[in-house]
C-alpha cells in the first residue's frame, strides 16, 4: 500500500500574510469549523481557579496560541508535516465557569467528549487534566499516563477542596480512568510535605523520574523506561510547563529550581513517536509572569511535538 499525502487545509501562509497579522488561531490553523472534520483539534480551557499560589493561567491558551505564529508547517525532528498528515484545527476555548470548580470540570468534560478528534489541551491549570481524562477514558478505557511536572499532583486535598490543581491524578486513579501499570511522572523536583507525599504516590501506581534522574541517566535511557512502562497502551501525556526550569519556563504559577531544559523536554516528547498518542494537554502557563514570552513560546513548541506525534499517529493510521 502506498502512502498518500491527505488534503488538508494548512496554516496561513506566511509568504502572504506577515506572521504578526491575522487571527491567533494555534499556528494559524483553520478553526474548526472552517473544516469538513479534524484529526486532531487544539483546545484552550482558559480556566485558574484551582491554583494554590500564583493565578494567571486563564490567560495562558492566549499566550500560547499568539506564541504559536512563529511555527512552520515541517517538523524535521520528527520528519514529518503534521498539518499535511492530518487535518489539524482550532476548536478555540471551552467556557469554564470561573467561580465554580465542580461546574467547570463538568462544562470541560462535556466538552473534551463532544470534539470528534484527538484533542491537544492548552490550560489552565492543571485542574483541567481531570476532566480530559475522564472523557479520554470513556472513548478508551483505562490509558497510560505520563505526566511531565515539577510536583506530584496527586494529594488527596488542599485546605478541604478534593478538586485542584494539586488532586487531579489521585483522582483520575480513585476514578478509574488510567492504568495504574503505566504511570510515570517525569521533572519531579523540590522539597514535599513530607516523605508520606512520595509513599502515597507509589502506592497509586506512579514511577518518578526525577529532574535529577534525567540529568544522570541520559535522555535515550529515559525514553526507554517511559516507552517500557507504556507498551502498546492508550497513551495521555499532561505536561505542566513548570516542569521546565525556571531559566525556560518563569510564566508559571508554581516554579521550582532545577528543572528540565526546553530542549531536554522536547526530545523526550519525540522518543515517544509510534506510542498510542490519544491525547495530550499543556498547562499552567501564566503569561503576567512571562518576560520575552520565553514561557509560552516553549509551550507553543510542546503543543507543536504533541501535534505533530498525533499526526504520525494519524499517518500510520491511514
Amino acid at each position: 500500500m502506498t502512502n498518500t499525502v491527505r488534503m488538508t487545509i494548512g496554516p496561513v501562509d506566511s509568504s502572504r500574510v506577515p506572521r504578526f497579522a491575522g487571527p491567533a488561531t494555534f499556528a494559524r490553523l483553520p478553526r474548526l469549523d472552517q473544516v469538513e472534520k479534524a484529526d486532531v483539534a487544539v483546545v484552550g480551557v482558559p480556566f485558574d481557579t484551582g491554583v494554590s499560589y500564583r493565578p494567571g493561567a486563564r490567560f495562558g491558551p492566549a499566550a500560547v496560541r499568539e506564541a504559536s505564529r512563529l511555527l512552520r508547517p515541517y517538523h524535521p525532528g520528527l520528519d514529518v508535516s503534521p498539518f499535511e498528515r492530518a487535518q489539524v484545527a482550532d476548536a478555540g476555548d471551552v467556557a469554564a465557569n470561573p467561580f465554580d470548580i465542580g461546574a467547570a470540570i463538568e462544562a470541560i468534560e462535556e466538552a473534551a467528549g463532544s470534539i470528534d478528534a484527538r484533542l491537544v489541551t492548552i490550560g489552565g491549570d492543571h485542574t483541567i487534566a481531570l476532566p480530559l481524562l475522564r472523557a479520554a477514558a470513556r472513548k478508551h478505557g483505562p490509558v497510560a499516563l505520563l505526566h511531565f511536572d515539577a510536583h506530584l499532583d496527586t494529594w488527596d486535598t488542599y485546605f478541604g477542596a478534593e478538586y485542584t490543581h494539586g488532586t487531579p491524578f489521585r483522582r483520575a486513579v480513585e476514578e478509574g480512568l488510567v492504568d495504574t501499570a503505566a504511570l510515570s511522572h517525569v521533572g519531579i523536583r523540590g522539597p514535599l510535605y513530607g516523605k508520606k507525599d512520595l509513599e502515597d504516590d507509589r502506592r497509586l501506581g506512579f514511577g518518578i523520574l526525577t529532574a535529577a534522574d534525567v540529568l544522570r541517566r541520559g535522555l535515550d535511557e529515559v525514553v526507554d523506561v517511559l516507552r517500557q512502562r507504556i507498551g502498546e497502551r492508550p497513551l495521555y501525556v499532561s505536561v505542566d510547563i513548570d516542569v521546565l526550569d525556571p531559566a525556560h519556563a518563569p510564566g508559571t504559577g508554581t516554579p521550582e529550581a532545577g528543572g528540565l531544559t526546553s530542549r531536554e523536554l522536547l526530545e523526550i516528547l519525540r522518543g515517544l513517536a509510534g506510542c498510542d498518542l490519544i491525547g495530550a494537554d499543556v498547562v499552567e502557563v501564566a503569561p503576567a509572569y512571562d518576560h520575552a514570552e520565553i514561557t509560552s513560546v516553549a509551550a507553543s513548541h510542546v503543543a507543536y511535538d504533541l501535534v505533530s506525534l498525533l499526526a504520525l499517529r494519524q499517518e500510520k493510521q491511514t
